[in-house]
């Protein structure tokens, strides 16, 4: 129960431990003017930040397998339906027509999975991105003279 009370006055303690680790060895220095405590929410916010851009890059993989898999299934049964047609007397007109559209399909495929990649790159670096500006704008603050 103690650890539940700790968790709840200190939120990420226990899913970053060597933050409390940090804010100790810099209150025992007893270092003037450093803000322990804005200088564990910074880490802890840099530490955020990269497990939201690996959440993101995680789900946009994901997407990317499911997309394609999709797109496997589709085309076996498009091949399964072609090879069951080959046998009618049109069938060399119609595989024709089929081999055109597969390789539009597969064109079409082939740009749906590299946005869908670019897509989940890109979210991935906003958050890093993101990070990164805050992390400056708090060290342009640092340095200002008071």
């Amino acid at each position: 129960m103690e650890t539940d009370s700790k968790q709840s006055t200190n939120p990420g303690a226990s899913a970053m431990p060597w933050l409390d680790d940090l804010k100790k060895l810099v209150e025992k220095f007893q270092l003037p003017g450093i803000d322990v405590a804005a200088l564990v929410d910074w880490q802890r916010r840099d530490m955020e930040a990269l497990a939201e851009a690996n959440r993101q890059a995680s789900e946009g993989i994901k997407a990317l397998v499911e997309r394609r898999n999709e797109i496997l299934q589709e085309t076996l049964a498009q091949w399964q339906s072609a090879v069951k047609d080959a046998t009618s007397s049109d069938a060399m007109s119609k595989q024709a027509e089929a081999v055109r559209q597969g390789v539009e399909k597969a064109v079409a495929n082939f740009r749906e999975l590299s946005e869908i990649e670019a897509q989940a790159r890109n979210n991935a670096w906003t958050v890093v991105q993101q990070r990164l500006q805050e992390n400056m704008a708090s060290l342009q603050k640092l340095f200002q003279p008071k």
